[in-house]
This record gives structure tokens, sequence and C-alpha cells, in this order.
């Protein structure tokens, strides 16, 4: 059954050491997917998302430009970021992994998101949701992102572990109607 991700509901949120002493938060605001929601059998379902590279929000416009520049994600000539799963694995009814591939520039690598379920609601509407949350560590190095400023205390200026942290509310998308049969 497919599912369309909800962008006024979900969110994709990142954070990185900086100089050693703290964490520097982001979220990429604009991206788009599909989730191929299998409810009876969680591991037939897929999930495919593309994430606008340009989108990257700190909250400081001057690193802001410079992490969408070559140094890092290069969005002008990468403008995407996608993750495409590979494969589902269940842990219990509510927690699972997706294993899938990463595209950051033009490297791929294969990642596994710690995944829980949250349930499904009804809205007012009539249209049925589901949520889910996702945690992965990637080594941004694993991706040729290496830009970086050694410190005269010791140290790095950015870290390189990302955490990545998922928020995704999915609607379900109604079954396209069966044409009627002609009668022989």
């Amino acid at each position: 059954m497919l599912w369309n991700i909800d962008p006024a509901h979900s969110e994709v949120n990142f954070s990185v050491r900086h100089m050693m002493i703290s964490n520097v938060r982001g979220r990429f605001e604009k991206f788009t997917g599909e989730v191929n929601f299998n409810e009876d059998n969680p591991l037939d379902s897929s999930v495919e998302v593309k994430i606008d590279a340009a989108s990257i929000n700190t909250r400081e416009p001057n690193r802001d430009a410079h992490l969408r520049s070559p140094d890092f994600l290069d969005a002008e000539h990468y403008p995407f970021i996608t993750f495409k799963s590979t494969r589902i694995e269940t842990l219990d009814k509510d927690h699972g992994r997706i294993h899938g591939e990463l595209t950051v520039r033009d490297l791929t690598r294969p990642v596994t998101l710690d995944v829980s379920y949250s349930g499904q609601a009804k809205s007012p509407w009539g249209t049925t949701s589901a949520g889910f949350t996702a945690h992965t560590v990637l080594f941004r190095k694993n991706w040729n992102l290496t830009w970086n400023k050694a410190l005269e205390t010791g140290g790095m200026l950015v870290g390189d572990e990302l955490n990545v942290d998922i928020d995704l509310e999915i609607v379900k998308q109604p079954e396209p109607e069966k044409a009627p049969s002609a009668a022989a």
C-alpha cells in the first residue's frame, strides 16, 4: 500500500560536534518520499526519500551557505540527497531496522536506521496516518565530506559523527478504483 510522507508533520534533523565542546543542530526543510508500507507484513515494505540539499538550515546563514558549498554538500551540482531501502528487519511489533543506500553528492553507501513505529490514527478529514521515528549515526568522511580545521587547543572544528533523527508521518493513499469487468 502506497503512503506519502506528510512534510508538514515530518522532520529530518541532525547534530554534529562543534569545536569538540558543543553540538550544532540543523534540519532539512524540504524533502519528499514514498513508503510502500505493508501493514500485514512489514518485511515487504520499502522506503524512498529525496532531500533537497539546499534546504539545509542550522539557523546561521553563513554556516548554511558553507554547508551548501563544494566543501560539503555541493548542492549546486548535487541537488538531492537520496535514501532507498534495500531490506526491512523487524525486532518486535514496534521496532525494527531499515537497511538502505544513502547517496550524498556522488557517493552511495549503506546505512541502517533504527526505527520505532508509533501507530496509526484517522484524521478528522478521513485520511489515515502512521508515525515513525528513526535514528542513525553517519560518519561524514564515508561520503568524502572531509572539510575541517584544526583547533589550536587540539582536535577539530567539525566532528566526524553526524547524528540523524527523523520523525515521519505518512499518509495512506487511496486504493486505485478498479475498472468494472466487461461482461463476457
